[in-house]
C-alpha cells in the first residue's frame, strides 16, 4: 500500500473518479457532474484556494487507487475562532483499516507541519460545502448537496483515533397537509409580528443576493464551526445555485424597515443528476431538461434570522410559505438539512413540523 501525493493532472482525474469506481454498484449513490467536479479543484476557479492551503492524496494497493483525502487549511476558520484546526475532507476508502490509517495519517501529518494541532472532517472544503460523514439513514439517496457513503466509514475513521465532535441531522417532511401547530403559530406570528416576507425578486436579483449576503453575515456567526464565506466564495457558491434556484421557493424577511432573515429551498436535483451518471453531453443534457421538471421534492438548504429578531415567529412563517409553495407547485415535500444536533431551538421546531431525524451525518476530531 502507498500513499501519493496528488501531483499531476493524471493523478487529480484519478482523486477525482475513485468515488465513480467505488460506487459504480451502489444504487443509492448519486455522481457529481464531473465537470463541476474539475472545477472545483481548479486553483484558478475555486475561490477557497486564495484564502487557504490544499493537499490531495491518493492510497494505491497493487498499483490501482483505493483511497482518497484532502488535507486543507481553513484560513477563514482559524481566524475567526482563534484556534489551530486543520481538516480533512473528500474522504473515500474501500474497507480496509491500512488504506484508511494511510490516507488520515497523511491529512494529519499535512496539517501537523502546518502548524495544526487538532484535525476536523469530513469537511469538502469547509462547512459551508458539503460536510459530515454519513451515520445513520442508508436507505434512502442523498438530497442535492448532501454527503452519502459506505456504512463501514465510521468505523474506519474512529479506529485511526477519532471522535465525534458535532452531529448533523436531517429531517425529512410531506408537504401536504400543512401541520396544524405551524399554519396556527405562522399565521398567528404574522398577524401579530410587524415583519413582512417576500419571494427572491428575479428582476432585482443582484439586490436580493446583496440582502441575503447581509443577513447570512449576521445571522450564522455564533453557530457552532460557523466559518464567514469571502465575498467571493459567496459569489461563486450563488453562481453555481443559480441554475437549480426557483425563486418562488427563496423568501427574505424584513422588519422596522431593514432585511431580518432569509430561507432557501432548493429542487433537490440530485434526482436529474442521478439521471446524468456525472456527465455533461447532449444525452445526459437532454435527460436534464426533462427531468428537471419532474423533481418531486425539496431541500429546505439554509434558513438564517438575526438575532434580535428570532424567537417571533420568522422562521416557522419561512416554513409555511415553503409548505404552501410545494403544495402548489404538487411536491411530495422534502428535506430540512443539516441541522446541528445542538441548535435546540432549530430541532423543536422541526418536530413540532411532526418530523423526525431519519439521516445523521458525524463531523470527528482529533488532537494531532
Amino acid at each position: 500500500m502507498e500513499i501519493r501525493k496528488v501531483v499531476t493532472k493524471k493523478e487529480l482525474n484519478a482523486f477525482i473518479k475513485l468515488p465513480y469506481e467505488l460506487y459504480k454498484n451502489y444504487e443509492l449513490w448519486v455522481p457529481p457532474l464531473l465537470s463541476d467536479q474539475k472545477k472545483f479543484f481548479n486553483p484558478e476557479k475555486n475561490p477557497y484556494y486564495r484564502h487557504s492551503e490544499v493537499q490531495l492524496f491518493l492510497a494505491y494497493k497493487d498499483g490501482k487507487p483505493v483511497g482518497r483525502i484532502s488535507a486543507q487549511t481553513n484560513t477563514q476558520h482559524n481566524n475567526f475562532h482563534n484556534d489551530k484546526v486543520g481538516f480533512f475532507g473528500f474522504f473515500e476508502s474501500i474497507d480496509d483499516e491500512e488504506v484508511a490509517n494511510g490516507i488520515l495519517k497523511a491529512a494529519e501529518d499535512w496539517n501537523k507541519n502546518k502548524g495544526m494541532d487538532t484535525l476536523r472532517g469530513p469537511m469538502n472544503f469547509s462547512v459551508n460545502n458539503e460536510c459530515g460523514t454519513l451515520v445513520d439513514g442508508f436507505e434512502t439517496p442523498p438530497y442535492i448537496m448532501m454527503t452519502h457513503n459506505f456504512s463501514y466509514y465510521d468505523a474506519l475513521i474512529k479506529k485511526s483515533g477519532y471522535k465525534k465532535s458535532m452531529d448533523l441531522l436531517a429531517y425529512l417532511l410531506k408537504s401536504d397537509p400543512i401541520p396544524p401547530k405551524l399554519d396556527r403559530i405562522a399565521k398567528l406570528a404574522m398577524k401579530k409580528n410587524s415583519f413582512e416576507i417576500r419571494c427572491l425578486d428575479k428582476k432585482n436579483l443582484k439586490r436580493d443576493i446583496e440582502l441575503v449576503f447581509e443577513i447570512y453575515s449576521k445571522a450564522w456567526e455564533k453557530n457552532w464551526g460557523f466559518v464567514p464565506d469571502t465575498r467571493e466564495e459567496f459569489d461563486q457558491t450563488v453562481k453555481d445555485l443559480l441554475p437549480v434556484v426557483d425563486s418562488e421557493l427563496v423568501y427574505l424577511a424584513f422588519a422596522d424597515g431593514k432585511p431580518v432573515g432569509f430561507s432557501v429551498a432548493l429542487p433537490n436535483f440530485n434526482f436529474v443528476l442521478k439521471k446524468m451518471n456525472g456527465h455533461m453531453n447532449p444525452i445526459s443534457l437532454a435527460k436534464a431538461l426533462y427531468y428537471k421538471s419532474k423533481i418531486p421534492t425539496v431541500r429546505v438548504i439554509t434558513m438564517g434570522v438575526v438575532h434580535e429578531y428570532q424567537k417571533r415567529g420568522i422562521d416557522a412563517a419561512f416554513y409555511y410559505k415553503t409548505f404552501e409553495t410545494c403544495r402548489k407547485k404538487g411536491l411530495w415535500g422534502g428535506e430540512l438539512s443539516w441541522i446541528l444536533e445542538t441548535n435546540l431551538m432549530m430541532n423543536r421546531i422541526a418536530e413540532m413540523l411532526g418530523a423526525e431525524p431519519y439521516k445523521r451525518y458525524r463531523i470527528y476530531d482529533k488532537e494531532i
